[in-house]
């Protein structure tokens, strides 16, 4: 293996932002301005992801859990009602259901894309259109930026009658198809994530696309209170220039013009960000060749965004355990996405059970995440890919 293979002299994450000086200075602009809030930025950052990703509206929030959120209200969940994701997701894509009164169930994962499984997906559909429990809302999870089958996923839909939520808080700058991620050609609502691991970043901050007009008003009412003063909106006429009126029961998910003035100059340098996560991702697929690691599958139709690379340590004679935490000591922030979804406590609760999902809890007994993010240098991953190396050959045991 060539590179520098030193311990390096900082901790390296496995993801984290990257802000320049242009990003400092057009927080600083916005800190100087009449508007901190509720100003100019919002729209212009709105308008600019949707030139970016050819949506014809969007509506910047405060996270993404907040998107997932607005997104299944505005879809009309509801008690009684029923949301499927993936079990390979972080807890917010199911939580989201929860919220409106939903119940939640899950489709089992692909074992060499780590997104939802299509001949699961299917077979799911057919037994629940057997037992009259079809779900009303299906959230693909764009795993570690991948784009899920959402052609497949469009033609089911059309077929049994759900609603698609598209969760790409991982796949900001992913293409599938010829077409961005977010463009929602296959899909009702897609959300994006800006948390600093994400590939950009506003802080804490998210957005929802779509291309239906009725959805996106409810959505910008659902963002700030349920609150209007838009006299198309209202119930009565307006007392002046100050009225405004609540017309259903909203959320203060607002996000700030700091926010957006960095999330506008940060998707100036998206493509630069894509650039070299997809030179690392590839770079790591060469350095790793040789290894007992098992890793995510390229797809023919999608590019992803390379929000992570996750590596299974697919040894039955080595201790993931052991490996994960040597690789800690040595300075390096390897992670673990995802912990299935339905083995958490509360959804334990509910009646799920270890077993339900195999091919997520398969793949979650083998996961790490290995570093990846703009800043890391290729003696970083020369480093991380020797120490990864020398932890697989200490640590036999039982997996």
């Amino acid at each position: 293996m060539s590179g520098d293979t030193r311990k390096p002299a900082r901790f390296l994450p496995y993801g984290k932002q990257s802000i320049s000086e242009d990003d400092i200075a057009a927080v600083v602009r916005v800190l100087r301005s009449d508007w901190l809030t509720q100003g100019p930025a919002i729209p212009e950052f709105e308008e600019a992801m949707c030139k970016r990703v050819g949506a014809q509206y969007a509506v910047a929030v405060s996270n993404a859990t907040a998107a997932l959120h607005i997104a299944c209200i505005a879809l009309g969940l509801g008690p009684g009602q029923l949301l499927w994701t993936s079990p390979n997701t972080f807890v917010a894509s199911a939580n989201c259901a929860r919220y409106c009164g939903a119940e939640v169930d899950f489709v089992d994962i692909d074992p060499d894309t780590l997104n939802m499984s299509m001949p699961a997906l299917n077979a799911k559909l057919e037994m629940a259109q057997r037992q009259g429990r079809l779900p009303d809302v299906v959230v693909p999870v764009h795993f570690g930026g991948l784009p899920c089958d959402m052609h497949e996923i469009a033609r089911l839909a059309a077929r049994y009658g759900f609603s698609v939520l598209e969760d790409a808080s991982h796949a900001v700058g992913a293409e599938y198809r010829d077409e961005r991620t977010g463009s929602c050609s296959y899909s009702d609502v897609a959300v994006f994530s800006f948390h600093p691991v994400k590939v950009m970043t506003t802080g804490e901050g998210g957005m929802l696309l779509t291309n239906d007009r009725q959805l996106w008003e409810k959505l910008c009412l659902l963002r700030s209170h349920g609150t209007t003063r838009n006299s198309d909106q209202m119930a009565s006429e307006s007392h002046g220039s100050w009225y405004y009126e609540q017309v259903l029961l909203g959320y203060n998910y607002r996000m700030t013009d700091i926010q957006a003035a960095l999330g506008i100059s940060q998707l100036s340098r998206l493509d630069e960000f894509l650039a070299r996560r997809r030179l690392l991702a590839r770079r790591y697929d060469k350095l790793l060749s040789g290894l007992a690691v098992r890793t995510q599958m390229e797809v023919a139709t999608a590019q992803s965004a390379n929000h992570l690379y996750p590596a299974r340590i697919v040894s039955p004679n080595v201790d993931r355990r052991q490996v994960f935490d040597q690789l800690r000591s040595a300075g390096i922030g390897v992670n673990v996405h995802y912990i299935p979804v339905h083995t958490q406590p509360y959804y334990s609760a509910l009646g799920f059970k270890r077993g339900d999902f195999p091919e997520a809890e398969k793949y979650y007994a083998q996961a790490i995440s290995l570093p990846l993010h703009f800043e890391l240098t290729d003696s970083d991953q020369d480093y991380i890919v020797a120490e990864l190396e020398r932890a697989l050959a200490e640590h036999p045991g039982v997996a």
